[in-house]
């Protein structure tokens, strides 16, 4: 028979057992909330990573403002949460406070055709070229193939960028010896590089990348995307440039971006930037204002009706070579995402500034067309004119290298042309 006293006891113990089941239940279905969250964050993430729907981009963002919320996903002041990388097309979004990722966030292309436009009359009607290009025009954004984004580090007061193909290796080299040479002039640094696709010449793909790869080995200034280089991909080198300078180029003051057919007077670049009263909207060229659209089906810049029925385009410069701010470039990335795109790249430049309600700058000493509309004039080979201008297009290397050595000399101009 249990005393008094041995029954307390007993019953102190049932309590005391009673008191850690319940703790140890409570932490047991605290850790299954805590464990589970993760997960279901994680797996929401990929399938929106691997999802073509368009509105998945919208509950990936709802994934990620979840995220912040949990106190299993917070981060230190010091450490951002790395984006998701998607193959597919960010919702357009003019917001400036859009977090922009610390790198090139695109690794993988998984992108079909678009096959619900070949069941439309107006479709099939188009040129081989322009269907192919409205099949994949929703494929925005590709991976790199070589990335520098060193060339961004520290201070730079202008970023040349100019446009180039694979086998066009001695119109850099040339540029490279010249108007494109790295310098730092009053104390105020210049930095160039070369924006490419992949090589369209299948046969001579692997040799052609094997190139390019020794010549960045050497000079460490190409950015590559995998993409094949074609007439209507050079919207798609505007685009990958725009998203690539606001992902890295937080500290750069102007951007010079051209061809690689163009003679450039650096100085008289410096010499614009100093001496004009510039708005933070800078956006200065060869501008075309009211051009109509090429009908001409034999015409390289011809798009049909079904493509563009407006009457005329928005103001563009041409794509030769052109100046602005990098203020602008950035918001250019965030119009151009408003946009669906076009297959002539400065016309879709032009779109982008409309967007941003920004009107280009025409300035004399930009010369995308050449001195003078007569190809044969002797004009176009006067040095003396190549000294007072800024921008001069369709100059190969034999030409370019003539005419650089020409302005460099000790030339004594009759008069100098005042176009600055």
């Amino acid at each position: 028979m249990l005393t008094t006293r041995d029954k307390w006891r007993v019953y102190k113990r049932m309590c005391v057992m009673s008191l850690l089941a319940v703790v140890a239940l409570t932490l047991v279905q605290r850790g299954g909330i805590g464990i589970g969250a993760p997960f279901q964050i994680e797996r929401q993430a990929r399938m929106e990573a691997s999802s073509k729907d368009g509105e998945d981009k919208n509950l990936q963002h709802k994934a990620v403002l979840f995220a912040g919320s949990n106190t299993f996903w917070k981060t230190s002041k010091h450490k951002q949460p790395e984006p998701v990388a998607t193959d597919t097309t960010e919702e357009p979004s003019m917001t400036q406070e859009q977090t922009i990722p610390r790198t090139w966030d695109v690794s993988s292309v998984n992108c079909s055709a678009n096959i619900n436009l070949t069941t439309q009359d107006w479709f099939l009607g188009l040129e081989a070229n322009f269907k192919q290009f409205l099949l994949y025009r929703h494929c925005r954004f590709f991976p790199m193939l070589i990335n520098h984004p060193e060339k961004c580090s520290g201070e730079t007061y202008l970023f040349m960028v100019i446009k180039s193909i694979i086998t066009q290796h001695d119109r850099r080299e040339v540029i490279r010896r010249t108007w494109g040479k790295e310098q730092v002039v009053d104390g105020k640094k210049v930095r160039t590089v070369f924006l490419l696709g992949t090589s369209n010449n299948q046969a001579e793909k692997a040799n052609h990348q094997k190139l390019l790869e020794y010549e960045d080995y050497i000079y460490g200034d190409v950015l590559q995307w995998d993409f094949q280089d074609s007439f209507f991909n050079l919207t798609l080198k505007e685009t990958h440039f725009l998203k690539w300078f606001s992902t890295y180029c937080a500290d750069v003051h102007y951007i010079f971006k051209g061809d690689d057919d163009v003679f450039v007077n650096v100085e008289n670049i410096f010499e614009y930037l100093e001496t004009a009263a510039h708005s933070k909207n800078l956006f200065v060229g060869d501008v075309l204002f009211k051009a109509k659209p090429i009908r001409k089906k034999e015409n390289k810049y011809y798009i049909p009706q079904a493509l563009y029925n407006k009457t005329h385009y928005p103001p563009y410069a041409g794509g030769g070579g052109f100046l602005m701010d990098a203020g602008l470039a950035r918001r250019l990335y965030w119009a151009s995402d408003s946009l669906e795109l076009y297959p002539i790249d400065d016309v879709f430049l032009g779109m982008c500034l409309e967007v941003l309600q920004v009107t280009p700058v025409k300035h004399n000493a930009f010369k995308t067309f050449g001195l003078v509309k007569n190809k044969n004039s002797k004009l176009n080979r006067e040095p003396c004119f190549f000294r007072s201008m800024i921008v001069v297009h369709k100059l190969l290397p034999p030409d370019l290298i003539n005419m650089w050595n020409l302005v460099k000399s000790d030339l004594i101009c009759s008069q100098k042309v005042e176009m600055l």
